[in-house]
């Protein structure tokens, strides 16, 4: 097949900009990333390898080579890992339609707008290879699939201006070459980053790669004494010779002593192992023998990647045994509820050539998995109640992960909700901070029976609810559910230390102290009396609402909504609704201030018998509670029109 020339998408055409431009800061992180995809490569052959043994075809002896050259001014990465296939080639390299390219550069602009470093962002993203052209004006990329021909191999070329090449070509072995042409910055003795000389990229290597556990190799030029045919130095006599060595130690870091290592070790593998571009939150590193023998090297990023919450995240730590890779995204190790852990397993007891759905059976791997779970939810308690600004750190990241956790355990697993239930944290209206549901019930009154909480999208909303105003007015701290998975959550959990938990918006409030039973006593006399309006306000706004009735929670406000006990509330119905499913229905009631001058309106119209006028009064009273709830009126063109009609006769 010909030379072809093709164009990149758009987004990824904006990516290649923001790249070379904008993004990176520290651009000798090219080379991190370029030794991590080779090291992925070889990973992939060596697991196919297991169950395929002439995809090796006959070379066992993986690694990575590097070739600076000083004439050319250029850098050579290669590998002998899986190598791509021109389809490969197109869908990896010239698409990138796996990198998220359009969801990063959404992110960019969020992350503009709240002051976050653009920098930060590029390790959640699958778009590594091209921080090669941060130093390169042009990238050649040579690659043959393992197992394939000699002659069915793919050249990929491009000089980040918005196309790129493809044509077969023959290469003898599998694997990858990729060749950087490099900027006239990147080169020469003037240099700040001088690419083409050796010590420097050993000096990278050491840095970014020196745990990648393939030998990363160099030719090494070694100046020696010539020596006479007796072996002996001639002095003044130089010989220089090439001598090939590897440059990273390939020494596992979890198989060290945890005496031995610092904080800044960790921080560095966790950045090359899994690419990372900040400092992980927090770190675990576990070694167990009993039983079952593991070593474990976990970490919590400092960052939710964009996609955490999608379907495509693909969730799970690495597996390996006795140093061995096995598999790179085991998801069945850890509850889903924990699916932001990054990190791997290395146990003797876990087999090499075990079956994916063998692996999701084994006795040993539930047992690596049930005790790291225990771990990490300890270490989790502990944070929270030594570095508190730590904690809320996590839980403004990740946080959701545990109220959904929650959640799902209705259909399954209760014990979730024992394990997670004193790690959740909310905002309230005691102040700006968050708290815990222990936290909260140790402020309780002897008089609060409850837990209260309310929903919307916002604390200024919350706030502004009539239902909020005898709480306020008695002092009862109410917990603010921001988060739509919030309420479900804790209708899952139920309850909380004997305490149940009550919505602002849901049936009655049921306070017990003097004030409020008088003023209970007063609302029923007050309703037996309205009977006939009550019951007309229903006939007059039908199915729109379950029941009309007189409220005791409101103080200055004339109207609210709550939903009745059974069923969802009204922001779950709402909820359900965005969903595109709008099966579930709230049970609406339409409770009315009878303190408010237009209750008074209302008896007035009702005794009238104008019977238009009475229904559009309930109506308008009816949308006026939707708006309050942030809901829009069924009919916006009607409710202007009452509105208008309302004030032409004021």
């Amino acid at each position: 097949m010909s030379k072809e020339t093709m164009e990149f998408q758009a987004e990824t055409k904006q990516l290649l900009d923001l790249m070379v431009n904008s993004i990176y800061t520290n651009k000798e992180i090219f080379l991190r990333e370029l030794i991590s995809n080779a090291s992925d490569a070889i990973d992939k052959l060596h697991f196919e390898s297991l169950t395929n043994r002439e995809m090796l075809e006959g070379d066992e002896n993986f690694e990575i080579f590097l070739v600076p050259d000083k004439n050319s001014h250029t850098l050579t990465i290669s590998d002998n890992g899986i190598g791509m296939n021109r389809d490969e080639v197109v869908e990896n390299i010239g698409t990138i339609a796996k990198s998220g390219t359009k969801a990063f550069l959404e992110q960019m602009a969020k992350a503009k707008s709240e002051g976050v470093s653009e920098k930060d962002l590029i390790g959640q993203f699958g778009v590594g290879f091209y921080s090669a052209f941060m130093v390169a004006d042009k990238v050649t990329l040579v690659t043959r699939r393992a197992g394939s021909e000699k002659n069915s191999a793919t050249r990929w070329e491009s000089t980040g201006d918005g196309s790129y090449t493809i044509e077969e070509c023959e290469k003898e072995s599998r694997g990858t070459i990729i060749t950087l042409e490099l900027k006239s910055e990147f080169f020469g003795e003037e240099s700040e980053l001088n690419l083409t000389d050796d010590w420097e990229i050993r000096q990278l290597v050491k840095k970014y790669s020196d745990y990648v556990r393939y030998p990363i190799k160099m030719n090494f030029e070694i100046e020696e004494s010539k020596k006479d045919d007796d072996g002996n130095p001639i002095e003044g006599e130089k010989i220089t010779r090439s001598e090939i060595r590897t440059v990273n130690s390939m020494q596992p870091l979890w198989t060290r002593p945890k005496s031995e290592l610092k904080d800044e070790d960790y921080r560095e593998f966790f950045k090359q192992q899994f690419r990372e571009w900040e400092e992980p939150l927090e770190y675990f590193h576990t070694k167990a023998e009993g039983t079952v023998e593991y070593t474990a090297l976990l970490c919590i990023p400092k960052r939710a990647p964009f996609n955490l919450y999608y379907s495509d995240f693909e969730a799970g730590v690495q597996l390996y045994s006795r140093h061995v890779f096995i598999m790179d995204k085991c998801k069945d190790l850890l509850p889903d509820y924990l699916r932001f852990i990054k990190g791997l397993v290395d146990s003797p007891d876990l087999s090499l050539n075990i079956s994916r759905e063998l692996l999701q059976q084994s006795r040993e791997l539930k047992q690596i998995g049930r005790a790291l779970e225990k771990s990490i939810l300890k270490q989790l308690s502990k944070i929270l109640e030594s570095d508190r600004s730590k904690y809320e750190t996590f839980w403004n990241e990740f946080g959701k992960s545990f109220k959904i956790g929650i959640y799902n355990s209705m259909y399954g697993n209760r014990d979730t909700v024992d394990k997670l239930k004193d790690l959740l944290m909310f905002a309230s209206s005691k102040d700006q901070n968050l708290t815990t549901l222990k936290e909260y019930v140790s402020r309780m009154p002897e008089s609060q029976k409850k837990i209260f909480y309310a929903t919307a999208k916002d604390r200024e909303t919350i706030e502004s609810l009539p239902q909020m105003e005898t709480l306020k007015e008695k002092g009862f701290e109410v917990l603010y559910l921001l988060d739509p998975v919030d309420e479900f959550t804790l209708e899952t959990l139920h309850e909380y230390s004997e305490k149940h938990f009550q919505s602002i918006a849901r049936g009655d409030l049921d306070l017990d102290d003097a004030e409020s039973q008088e003023v209970k006593k007063e609302t029923e006399e007050i309703a037996k009396t309205s009977e006939d309006l009550l019951k007309s306000i229903k006939d007059s706004l039908g199915e729109k609402i379950s029941e009309a009735k007189i409220s005791t929670r409101l103080k200055s406000s004339a109207v609210c909504l709550v939903a009745s006990e059974q069923g969802p509330s009204i922001s779950m119905e709402q909820t359900f609704a965005e969903m595109k499913n709008p099966m579930f229905k709230a049970q609406r009631i339409l409770e009315i201030n009878p303190k408010h001058a237009l209750f008074e309106k209302l008896q007035q119209l009702h005794e009238s018998k104008d019977d238009a006028k009475f229904k559009d009064a309930c109506e308008l009273l009816y949308d006026q509670a939707l708006l309050i709830e942030g809901i829009l009126p069924e009919n916006p063109v009607a409710f202007a029109n009452r509105v208008a009609d309302l004030m032409a006769r004021a």
